[in-house]
């Protein structure tokens, strides 16, 4: 037991010390937000007009995202067809792509020139705006319909194939599904899912700076950015951010006390049977679905790449240069983030009630990563030059977003093995780094590769903190393509995005294969 007892103590005391530190780094801009906002607290119209916005447009994304991911789920659920699996994957896609790709692929179908506006007016009808709340909510659908129709999907995949037989020998009609399966489990599952699409949307900075923007029209994220890098008032800027923490700390505790454990029983992972019920009407129904879903995700994607592709050859040299940036920093940030998440991961599998753990590491979620900017900024402010720091905090910043994603892919797996490998390791005497890399790491490679993955993916497209601190020359490539839309130089801005998109993807890709190389290997 001694010769176990060394290793064991230093990865509990590895995974604390990261805890602490992911604590220190939101705490820390914390206070200085609090301690450099406006007191008594006094906030204008447009502030009152920017929380109401800011509530109405996260509202309307979540409810029009579940509305829309419902009959999607449900199709992909009950329906097995060729090519389903790599549908399935396309149409997560949106999730990872950088939003400022996104909305300039929604721009390119749904803009005043876009190809449903050219649709519209060639049959004699009138245009539609995309710019304001429709604009912004219509982005919000585009970018969280894939992680709604994922989750429910989850929820629907759940339930036992014995559950189906003994509903099919029951005679269940359509009606008899709804009531006993389908009602329960979005019960169950719609709560969670539309509070978490809530809290995504109250932290989206880009939309609304794209999008959004006028009196009428911005969020709470954006007043912080305008009071921050125009008015340069630091005090109202970290007021607005105190509300944000505000509203974002809201929506995470109604999310956690909204999440039910969906109960449907265990069966023997039988293949899936016919859906009991099932008519004619209800295929066409799901085909519909489908296609409408996979047309709505697919053709900004795809006008991205036409638009872009004739451009790319052609891009100036400050493109490429602000890619290479990108890139060395999604690595960067994505290394950090892993340092963090895998010790975490580690002590929350060894500890008997680790939810305390977890919610400490989750505290990225609840402040949103402008609020984390705005007081680092005011940190760095009194010790150095902010604006030379700009990537490295920028980078900062990126790890601490991804890292609940990377610690929920992580945490299920890094119990399960310890529960199984790690106490057959345990039986056979193996301790210290012989255990953690032949009984432990093999098991958690694949969720490991897809969680840095999506730390890549959203280093690269993140357009927040770097908008904040940088200054002509050292922006990123999503910053550098903004300026390019701003310019009104379309076509570099295109193929900006055409390269954007094509190394976001690639960089997730690259990160999740290696992480299943890496598993089959083992």
């Amino acid at each position: 037991m001694a010769s176990r007892a060394r290793p064991l103590s230093v990865i509990n005391w590895t995974g604390a010390a990261m805890v602490a530190l992911v604590v220190l780094c939101v705490l820390v801009p914390l206070g200085a937000v609090m301690a450099r906002a406006d007191w008594p607290p006094s906030l204008g119209p447009g502030d009152w007009a920017a929380i109401r916005f800011t509530l109405l447009q996260a509202a309307l994304s979540a409810l029009f995202s579940l509305a829309l991911a419902i009959p999607v789920a449900r199709a992909l659920a009950r329906r097995a067809f060729r090519g389903r699996g790599a549908l399935v994957t396309l149409m997560g896609a949106p999730f990872l792509l950088p939003v400022i790709v996104a909305v300039l692929g929604l721009l390119a179908v749904f803009g005043r020139a876009g190809w449903l506006n050219d649709a519209l007016a060639g049959v004699g009808l009138g245009r539609i705006d995309i710019y304001g709340l429709q604009g912004v909510v219509l982005a919000h659908v585009f970018l969280n319909l894939p992680l709604a129709v994922r989750l429910i999907l989850q929820g629907w995949q759940a339930i036992p194939a014995e559950r189906m037989r003994l509903a099919t020998a029951l005679g269940f009609s359509a009606r008899d599904m709804r009531r006993h399966f389908e009602g329960p489990l979005l019960r169950a599952v719609l709560p969670g899912a539309g509070l978490l699409i809530f809290l995504i949307c109250t932290t989206s900075f880009a939309v609304a700076l794209i999008l959004g923007g006028g009196p009428r029209a911005t969020t709470v994220e954006l007043a912080i950015y305008q009071a921050f890098r125009f008015d340069f008032d630091l005090g109202r800027a970290a007021l607005l951010g105190l509300i944000q923490v505000a509203i974002c700390v809201a929506a995470g505790a109604l999310a956690f006390s909204a999440i039910r454990r969906q109960e449907v029983g265990a069966g023997l992972d039988r293949p899936a049977l016919p859906w009991p019920g099932d008519r004619p009407l209800a295929r066409l129904g799901d085909a519909v679905a489908i296609m409408a879903a996979a047309l709505f995700l697919l053709l900004p994607m795809l006008a991205v790449a036409l638009k872009g592709l004739p451009a790319l050859p052609g891009l100036p040299p400050q493109v490429w240069a602000a890619a290479l940036r990108s890139i060395f920093l999604a690595l960067a940030s994505t290394m950090l983030a892993v340092a963090l998440a895998f010790p975490i991961a580690l002590l929350t599998a060894r500890l008997a009630r680790p939810g305390l753990v977890e919610m400490l590491a989750f505290l990225t979620i609840a402040v949103s990563p402008l609020v984390i900017g705005t007081g680092l900024f005011i940190v760095i402010r009194s010790i150095a030059n902010p604006v030379a720091l700009a990537l490295p905090v920028t980078g900062l910043v990126n790890a601490l977003v991804a890292l609940p994603f990377i610690l929920r892919a992580l945490v299920p797996a890094a119990i399960t093995a310890e529960a199984t490998q790690g106490r057959l390791a345990d039986a056979l005497g193996m301790g210290g780094l012989a255990r953690l890399r032949h009984a432990i790491l093999p098991r958690l490679a694949r969720p490991l590769g897809f969680g840095a993955g999506l730390a890549a993916a959203f280093s690269m497209g993140d357009l927040g903190v770097i908008a904040l601190f940088s200054m002509p020359g050292q922006g990123t490539l999503p910053l550098e393509m903004y300026r390019l839309m701003g310019a009104y130089r379309t076509d570099d801005a295109q193929g900006a995005a055409l390269l954007l998109m094509a190394l976001t993807l690639g960089l997730f890709w690259l990160f999740d294969r290696g992480g299943r190389l890496d598993a089959a290997t083992r």
